[in-house]
């Protein structure tokens, strides 16, 4: 690692760290030549994830568009922010497994739908509306009643 000061390409590790949930290393280094000390950090280079969108057209996956996805569905429902924070880290680990470069929209809105249908009714049911496009009554009582048979099959489980 070549130093900041003196562009000497000697340098020495002094300490080295994980930070955050390890997925990056701090790195406490400090010159051979003039001896001062700097800090850099060593994560791991991630491929950005393409999202193919309905219409065809892509972009970058974002984050903060599953969270506020979430948060909006979410909304006047006793859920904690740290619950939904994990669902969006669980969401976004589980697309990282897949390991593809492009992937469509739904993927991510049938794993959003997963992780609210075990959260909250509610919740679920508003995202489902969204995501499913419902344009009457009797698609919005359909999916209701899908979430019903879906709570009895769960509760026979338990």
């Amino acid at each position: 690692m070549k130093c900041p000061y003196c562009d000497n390409p000697d340098t020495k590790v002094i300490d080295s760290r994980p930070t955050g949930e390890g997925q990056t290393i701090r790195r406490r280094r400090e010159c051979e030549k003039c001896g001062r000390r700097f800090t850099t950090y060593e994560k791991i280079e991630a491929i950005p994830l393409i999202i193919v969108k309905k219409d065809g057209t892509r972009q970058p996956f974002d984050r903060s568009k599953v969270l506020g996805g979430i948060l909006k569905a979410c909304e006047k429902r006793p859920v904690p922010m740290d619950v939904i924070e994990k669902i969006v880290d669980d969401i976004e680990k589980g697309l990282s497994n897949l390991m593809l470069k492009e992937m469509d929209s739904s993927i991510i809105g049938e794993y959003v739908m997963e992780h609210l249908r075990e959260l909250d009714d509610v919740a679920y049911v508003r995202f489902a509306s969204v995501y499913r496009q419902f344009t009457d009554a009797e698609s919005f009582r359909e999916e209701v009643e899908k979430l019903l048979d879906y709570g009895k099959t769960r509760r026979k489980k338990q």
